[in-house]
């Protein structure tokens, strides 16, 4: 959940203040630096830490220091102070560490560490971390070594960036949290992701599990286990570090909702050979299940109803953390389809670990080239939306259910059909999203000061449905929740008072049911803002989408994330960092 930089490079504090910049989507209650004191001449080193965004501190580390770590922090142990934010030294003050996980054993470790006389100044399990390594050093005299034998004795999962006083070298290592080098000219870098220094460079490492890397004049590779040296192979990243600026925008979040037309496209531009091979476990499975959290689940919910529409194949779609559920279910003939924006989701990395161990075959749906999933997966399809910054996921839903759209169509035989209703459609999404922007943000003036919203849909537009009632609680905090529309009579429509503002989206399919439904909802008081192609004389207010057929449920989202864009300004919140929620969720 939190954000690691480090710098091996002429200015590396700055760098890394930059970074975290970049990284501030990971987590944003605290943030800090490290890095050798010049002006001690390295007898110490310099630490800052604060409460609050770094994207609102001033960049004062415009200083001489060839090696900096940094870090910025979405709390799990410990509350939100500066003593609880990163980096922590060790007792005697000569080890800086950041870290990005869960120390499963870290209490054991503290009270063992304590009756060897450590002192502890945090709430923190990351500071256990610093004084094991201290500890380690009193008798391996190779840093590196110590923070090996460190590593091994933790519980749970882990990524550090490490510096020992006097020594110019970068220790990083990674077991389920992840953990990128960058490579440049005479220098080198490590982030939580390569926003950290993709303007820096493209020439990337994906460290490995249980992987160490020491970073000084050059990069040397270790198994953590074993001790052995790995290798460094490098690859080149094709992202353009502008797709992780605002440019002209305001926020994040609208940016990245105006991109996707272009991601959308960027989805079906796949290796033929992967799709094939994709398409192969398909037919091959006798079962399968579509997993993911949060918008990935709708995504894949989305899906579920395409599957069995085009490819008459019957498909599972599962919450991550809640598929181990289906453990007496999942075999060897089992295919889990893994959809995640990061790829590094602990939830869904643990039900790839259960379904591994009952031999089922895997393979994923990622944006992240390298991460942990992709790793995890025996054929890996990028969704190529570039890197997306707002917390919010917007152009990842998009790309998912064209992508998932597309493999539902490709087992049917149907894969040009598909690529053709998408591609007369790109324009439409372009045109969808500047002609409702105004109206949106009339309706979302209406929205902001309701304290509850619905939204409905039936068939493909339920998933819609839930997907903006998650948009609208995650950027305004109101309460929103999305129903199918039958579902209504039994039990939700029990909430429905007057001017309960109430969404309703419409397709040519489902209009008639449920604009039935829209009625009965009016009756009792509630205020209709319909959603579709077609407008109706029950409805209060109507945002007109164009009729996309099979790519509807790519262009109904748009006004939908729109609307919680503008409901989040209407209240004066930050549409790109809403409190509690970061990006990349590596925590079960």
């Amino acid at each position: 959940m939190c954000g690691i930089v480090g710098a091996v490079s002429k200015d590396a504090a700055e760098k890394v203040f930059l970074g975290l910049n970049a990284l501030e989507y990971r987590g944003y209650d605290s943030w800090g630096i490290a890095f050798p004191n010049a002006s001690a001449k390295q007898n110490a080193f310099y630490v800052e830490k604060r409460v609050g965004q770094i994207s609102c501190a001033k960049n004062n580390f415009k200083k001489k220091s060839n090696i900096a770590i940094g870090h910025t922090r979405w709390a799990t142990h410990g509350n939100v102070t500066k003593k609880n934010a990163h980096p922590h030294l060790s007792m005697d003050k000569k080890i800086v560490l950041v870290h990005n996980g869960i120390i499963e054993n870290y209490y054991s470790l503290k009270q063992a560490l304590s009756k060897k006389g450590y002192k502890f100044y945090s709430q923190t399990d990351s500071e256990v971390i610093a004084n094991l390594i201290q500890d380690k050093l009193r008798r391996e005299k190779k840093f590196e070594k110590a923070v090996m034998l460190a590593l091994r004795e933790l519980k749970g999962n882990y990524a550090v960036a490490v510096m020992h006083l006097g020594e110019q070298k970068l220790v990083c290592a990674r077991r389920g949290s992840p953990l990128v080098v960058g490579v440049g000219k005479k220098e080198f870098f490590v982030g939580s992701d390569a926003t950290a220094f993709i303007s820096d460079t493209k020439k990337v490492h994906f460290l490995g599990e249980e992987k160490l890397v020491v970073l000084s004049k050059d990069a040397q590779v270790f198994d953590v286990v074993t001790g052995k040296k790995a290798a460094f192979r490098t690859e080149t990243l094709k992202w353009d570090f502008t797709q992780a600026k605002k440019g002209k925008f305001p926020h994040f979040l609208i940016k990245e909702i105006f991109e996707q037309p272009e991601t959308v496209k960027l989805a079906l531009e796949q290796p033929v050979k992967k799709l094939k091979n994709f398409v192969s476990m398909l037919k091959k499975a006798k079962s399968i299940y579509l997993v993911g959290s949060g918008t990935s689940y709708h995504a894949a919910l989305s899906a579920s109803y395409r599957f069995d529409l085009v490819s008459k194949k019957l498909v599972t779609c599962c919450i991550a953390s809640e598929f181990y559920r289906y453990k007496n279910l999942v075999n060897k003939d089992s295919l889990v389809v893994a959809i995640s924006q990061s790829g590094e989701t602990a939830d869904l990395l643990e039900a790839i670990k259960n379904a591994k161990a009952k031999e089922a075959k895997i393979c994923s749906i990622v944006n992240v080239m390298g991460s942990s999933v992709m790793r995890e997966s025996k054929v890996s399809l990028l969704m190529n939306a570039g890197p997306e910054i707002s917390v919010l996921s917007t152009k990842s839903y998009t790309s998912q259910i064209t992508l998932l759209y597309l493999l539902a169509y490709s087992l049917a035989g149907k894969e040009k059909q598909w690529r053709a209703s998408v591609s007369s459609c790109l324009k439409k999404l372009a045109q969808t999203i500047k002609n409702t922007k105004p109206i949106a943000k009339k309706i979302a003036k209406k929205l902001a000061k309701a304290e509850d919203i619905f939204i409905i849909g039936r068939h493909e537009a339920f998933p819609t449905a839930l997907e903006a009632a998650l948009k609208i609680k995650e950027v305004s905090y109101i309460h929103a929740e999305g129903y199918a529309g039958g579902e209504l009579k039994h039990g939700p429509i029990a909430l429905i008072e007057k001017g309960i503002p109430v969404i309703v989206i419409s397709t040519p399919e489902t209009h008639s049911e449920i604009v039935s439904n829209a009625v009965e909802l009016k009756s009792r008081g509630a205020t209709i803002i319909g959603i579709g192609s077609n407008t109706c004389r029950d409805f209060d207010h109507s945002i007109i989408v164009p009729d996309c057929g099979e790519a509807n449920p790519i262009v109904q989202i748009l006004p939908l994330q729109l609307i919680a864009y503008f409901v989040a300004l209407e209240k004066k919140l930050d549409p790109d960092k809403p409190r509690n929620l970061a990006k990349s969720v590596t925590v079960k």
